[in-house]
């Protein structure tokens, strides 16, 4: 059965088409992805900017007519971070409902990581059961402890590349007075994992969107994205360091010429790779496991368990 789902991000929008048939399979037909930044000056001023919004429904529009020639049997649209934190949030919804005719459904900060897992969980081996699940957002950062025998275990920080570099990274390149300023912002912010999740180790770390796939390929110095090499690609902790201190040296139009780096996203790189890093150091983690699924794909997945086609 053919579905549609679209993920609203604060930093991205994503589009994702695909055949979501029981066991469990999900064939690809087809996708698209836009760095559109909705989430622009959201911390600061609480509200959506209209070039912003005017922007995602634009894009909104064009998906609308690339998914109206498949014979889809349902859509699902879905906003995070930006959206659910912004005063003016209604206004933003009604705007895509009139110019689309979708209904946009606000994920809670719980939701949007638990579907997040579903989409983790439905790209990983089945040889693993048991996973700390990441997903480092525009606004926000979602943490997932999936253990056998255990209900998950989900939390939804005030953590996201766009906030962390509005709020901390302004300069480009970034002092080390910013570095230290950024990691006291992500360690207030761990402290409520650890007090979520208690102790836990021997888990592997699998993470999940823009920052992490991107840090894979420029890891490989991939010319452009490949999916196939970027999916279960392991990054170790000294690969992410070193990459961090590539970065922090060169300014956004210098990151630019480093290969696996997309445009738009040569400043926001910079925070992702300080969250992941210290993530990984608080945790002792060495490695994280990269996941081309996420939350674009537990869209889908939720989407086709309510409609009774996925066990």
């Amino acid at each position: 059965m053919l579905l549609a789902g679209i993920d609203i991000g604060t930093l991205t929008c994503r589009l994702l088409v695909a055949e979501v048939n029981p066991p469990g399979e999900l064939a690809v037909v087809d996708a698209d992805r836009r760095i559109l930044r909705l989430g622009e000056g959201v911390d600061q001023y609480k509200r959506l900017s209209q070039a912003a919004m005017d922007r995602v429904v634009s894009t909104l529009k064009d998906w609308k007519t690339k998914t109206a020639k498949y014979p889809l049997s349902g859509v699902a649209v879905v906003a995070t971070s930006a959206v659910r934190e912004s005063e003016n949030r209604q206004d933003f919804l009604a705007l895509v409902t009139q110019e689309t005719g979708w209904e946009v459904e606000v994920l809670t900060g719980e939701e949007e990581a638990r579907r997040t897992m579903l989409g983790i969980r439905f790209g990983l081996s089945p040889a693993i059961s048991d996973f700390l699940g990441l997903d480092i957002g525009g606004g926000s950062t979602e943490c997932i402890l999936a253990q056998t025998g255990k209900a998950p275990a989900v939390i939804s920080l005030d953590l996201g590349v766009v906030r962390l570099l509005e709020r901390v990274l302004r300069l480009d390149p970034p002092t080390i007075r910013e570095i230290s300023q950024a990691e006291a912002c992500i360690d207030e912010e761990l402290a409520k994992v650890s007090k979520a999740f208690g102790t836990f180790s021997g888990i592997p770390l699998v993470g999940t969107a823009g920052s992490v796939t991107t840090l894979a390929a420029m890891s490989q110095g991939l010319a452009r994205y490949e999916s196939a090499r970027v999916h279960n690609y392991e990054l170790t902790l000294s690969t992410i360091k070193g990459l961090e201190q590539n970065l922090i040296t060169k300014t956004g139009p210098q990151r630019l010429a480093m290969p696996g780096l997309e445009p738009e996203r040569e400043y926001v790189i910079v925070a992702g790779t300080v969250i992941l890093r210290r993530i990984m150091e608080t945790f002792s983690l060495d490695t994280c496991l990269v996941s081309d699924f996420g939350l674009r794909e537990g869209i889908l997945v939720d989407k086709a368990r309510k409609l009774k086609m996925v066990e």
